[in-house]
């Protein structure tokens, strides 16, 4: 039962995570309506912008921290501005997944250039103590603690700003339907700008938890993460941002305990297999919704 409650606890800080990055996904999806399977590469970039600031420079991880993310957000909405925006009205989505995937190489290999392919120890910026539980038979690490109540104030933040703020507001009106949102003095470049600059920042922080739980750096850090946090999105039900907080949580859940009770090597099919099954009972997702199309 110890062993239990503790890879449960293990599954939900690594699901937090995938909820984190899944919300990149999930936005843009949401809103623009285009898969960025570079998202996961901009992780990576907000890792390596910390270790090399930290590390190298000597900067303190509170001047690091807050760099990182305000570089991701500039190179969200950079991608956006020269990858997505020419291609926004290009007949098939076919041709942006194709950019997004040259992107994501791009991406990689300007990494491997910059760094080399080694993988770089990254020393954990959370400093919080662990904490016992029953007599010491259970250990919270500071990183789990931390990154459970980062998605839980990013996610109740993000909520509280889609519903109470214009901007958030304008989101909404884009996301069902761009024209309609346009003649209504809604700039669509904007706000669709805006998603990839929101969803490119919490993806710094993502990464600064991801090295900070799993401590190595490598420029495809982001690639199977990323991948996994996508799983989570259509798992919640991509486009709902408690949908990608449950898919998230769900799928780390899934893997933790799949590595420990079945297989760590089948731990990744044993995901995909249960993304499967979901889709085959709810092909939506868990909160997705049936998009009724016009005609």
């Amino acid at each position: 039962m110890i062993s239990f409650i503790s890879y449960l606890i293990n599954g939900i800080s690594l699901g937090s995570i995938y909820a984190i990055i899944a919300l990149g996904y999930t936005m843009v999806y949401g809103i623009a309506k285009m898969l960025n399977f570079a998202h996961g590469d901009v992780i990576m970039v907000g890792g390596f912008t910390i270790f090399w600031t930290v590390s190298t420079q000597g900067m303190s991880p509170l001047i690091a921290i807050p760099l990182a993310v305000v570089l991701c957000t500039i190179l969200g909405v950079t991608i956006e501005y020269i990858a997505y925006r020419p291609l926004r009205q290009a007949a098939s989505s076919l041709v942006v997944l194709i950019t997004a995937i040259g992107v994501s190489y791009f991406l990689q290999n300007l990494a491997l250039l910059i760094f080399g392919a080694n993988p770089k120890s990254f020393d954990s910026m959370i400093p919080v103590p662990p904490m016992q539980l029953l007599d010491g038979q259970i250990t919270i690490l500071g990183e789990t603690t931390v990154t459970v109540i980062s998605c839980l104030i990013i996610m109740g933040g993000l909520s509280l700003f889609i519903k109470k703020s214009r901007p958030g507001q304008a989101m909404l009106a884009v996301s069902e339907d761009k024209g309609a949102a346009q003649l209504m003095g809604i700039n669509v470049n904007k706000t669709i700008s805006l998603t990839f600059a929101i969803g490119s920042g919490l993806a710094a922080i993502a990464g600064l938890l991801l090295c900070s739980a799993y401590p190595t750096l490598s420029p495809y850090i982001g690639s199977m993460p990323g991948i996994k946090a996508f799983v989570a999105a259509v798992f919640g039900g991509i486009g709902s941002i408690p949908g990608a907080l449950i898919g998230g949580l769900l799928l780390g859940i899934v893997e933790i305990l799949g590595r420990a009770y079945i297989s760590s090597q089948m731990a990744d099919v044993i995901v995909f297999l249960v993304l499967i099954l979901v889709l085959l009972i709810k092909p939506t997702g868990i909160l997705g919704k049936k998009l009724q199309e016009k005609v």
